[in-house]
């Protein structure tokens, strides 16, 4: 049984206090570090950072509804689909999908956010210049200039994002480009501190765990993270940060800054370059993804440090032009590729799904459909083996489509919905939200597929309803030449008994420890397993899969 949090609480309060105590004592001379935070931040704060944490800590505890449900926030109306949807587009920069992916951005905000405010600076870095002689030297209207910025840029991130993004990761990124290409050294160690602090609030929320192994449902972590969202993040904040040092007349080292993107782009998963192949297939480009990242480190760290001399003297190009140019054409490649499928329009989006079996909340449809053609992701052929056709990619799971918002997304896809046997999706915009909760109860047959059921219900609804019924499912075993399937019916299972395709009885799966008879077969249940029994044979047929 775990310890108590209360007992954990103190050795690791007092492990951190003697650590930072050791640095403190080992930083001499005493009130260097506050000094130099105090010679640009205003009182020492990053007053910008801080209120962008508390913009996006607000939209997710009121606009999203994490006041009340903070494990399973509202995201579904707040992600970028496209142009043809405005409220997403101008929303996403700021949502989040879940709590950990709210706590890591907030910390890589408060961890690069300050670095580059720092690097901004709240008071003149020019001689002979102080602090309130005019608009451009005032403090606050630095400190309003910075957050204006990071409001833009969340925008910004969401309009030029491969959608449907979410989160605030692109503005962390920017951050992570600005204060790299000025402050370098620090940006690396940065990476390794958001870590540590990472590490520190899971220690708070879970001292202790016990952890016990289990089947469940995964994907690659890179397929759900958006590289191209936060590649557009990190070269747009190196190319604001480069010109920020040509203002500046500041050259730093072109190997810390090399070193310092190179790392952090390695350790926040920039190299996993990757496109679907299908429903549940990814392929990974490991090689050319690691071999750009190569490229982008060498790019920012020749943009921020190229000098004006000539580089073809008769063109007049000079090499910090072409630098600089290079990595604001890298930056614009990597808007525009988004452009063509934030444009997209879905025609119809309820092709290939069955208009009867949906469920509807305000303006959205909630379906469950199996290979069924991806009206969002559009197919793009790749050399290999691989699945993709010339024109489509299929999906699987639960679709929700609202035609007003040009919404069509596959939210849960089918293995995850059969590994978790229920989701709850949270529906809604800014002024409303509510839950449909989604279960698939399955009976899996000896030998052959599963049989199963998809039922949902509206959080208003007085009954549930059925999405979707697979096909019986015949077992492998026979009985004195009997065939037994198990079969979907609108009110649960039904259990089939047929001998040379014919019908000989059917009955309802019965309740745990009872018992049915159908077709001169007996069948039992127990617990989660049902037997079928004929004179002096008795075989186990199926077994609930579920978790009801």
């Amino acid at each position: 049984m775990p310890l108590p949090a209360a007992v954990w609480y103190p050795v690791l309060a007092a492990a951190l206090a003697v650590s930072l105590a050791a640095v403190y004592y080992l930083s001499q001379p005493a009130g260097r570090w506050g000094q130099l935070v105090r010679k640009r931040l205003l009182l020492g704060l990053p007053w910008g950072t801080l209120l962008a944490v508390g913009g996006v800590l607000a939209f997710y505890l009121l606009a999203q509804d994490g006041l009340a449900n903070p494990n399973a926030p509202v995201q579904i109306p707040f992600r970028a689909y496209g142009y043809t949807y405005p409220l997403g587009v101008l929303t996403a920069g700021f949502a989040h999908a879940s709590l950990g992916h709210l706590v890591g951005n907030l910390i890589g905000t408060l961890v690069f956010g300050s670095l580059a405010e720092y690097a901004w600076s709240h008071f003149p870095t020019e001689r002979g210049s102080t602090s309130f002689s005019s608009l451009r030297m005032n403090p606050f209207a630095r400190i309003a200039a910075f957050a204006a910025a990071v409001f833009a840029f969340g925008i910004v991130s969401a309009a030029f994002g491969l959608g449907p993004v979410i989160g605030f990761s692109g503005v962390v990124f920017a951050f992570v480009g600005f204060a790299l290409v000025r402050f370098p050294l620090a940006t690396a160690v940065a990476t390794l501190t958001t870590g540590v602090v990472s590490q520190l609030y899971n220690a708070v929320r879970s001292p202790e765990s016990v952890h016990v192994a289990s089947e469940t449902f995964s994907q690659p972590w890179w397929a759900g993270i958006s590289l191209q969202g936060h590649l557009l993040g990190l070269l747009a904040g190196a190319v604001f940060g480069a010109a920020l040092l040509y203002r500046r007349g500041v050259r730093p080292n072109p190997t810390h800054i090399w070193l310092a993107a190179l790392v952090f782009a390695v350790d926040r998963g920039l190299w996993a370059v990757y496109l679907p192949e299908g429903p549940e297939t990814f392929r990974l480009f490991r090689a050319l993804g690691l071999a750009a990242v190569f490229c982008i480190a060498a790019l920012v760290a020749g943009a921020a440090v190229a000098t004006p001399r000539d580089l073809l003297s008769r063109i007049d190009l000079s090499r910090r032009e072409a630098a600089y140019g290079l990595l604001i054409a890298a930056l614009l490649a990597v808007a525009l590729v988004a452009v063509p499928l934030n444009l997209y329009t879905i025609d119809d989006p309820d092709a290939g799904l069955d208009a009867d079996s949906g469920i509807e909340v305000e303006d959205y449809t909630v379906y469950y459909a199996e290979d069924v053609e991806n009206q969002f992701v559009p197919a793009i052929p790749v050399p290999g083996d691989g699945n993709v056709t010339a024109d489509r990619i299929e999906a699987s799971g639960i679709i929700i489509v609202s035609a007003e918002r040009d919404i069509w997304w596959q939210e849960v896809s089918k293995s995850r919905l059969a590994s978790n046997g229920e989701a709850t999706l949270r529906l809604g915009s800014l002024t409303w939200n509510e839950d449909v909760h989604v279960t698939r109860p399955t009976w899996r047959v000896a030998g052959t597929e599963s049989s199963y059921l998809v039922e949902a219900q509206a959080e208003t609804a007085d009954e549930r309803s059925v999405l979707f019924q697979s096909p019986p499912a015949q077992a492998d075993a026979r009985l004195d030449g009997r065939n037994v399937s198990v079969a979907p019916a609108d009110s649960g299972f039904e259990l089939r008994v047929t001998r040379d395709n014919e019908t000989l009885g059917t009955a309802a799966v019965p309740a745990d420890g009872e018992s049915v008879t159908a077709g001169g077969v007996q069948f039992e249940r127990d617990d989660r397993s049902l037997f079928a029994e004929r004179g002096d044979t008795r075989l186990r047929i199926a077994q609930r899969a579920d978790r009801s």
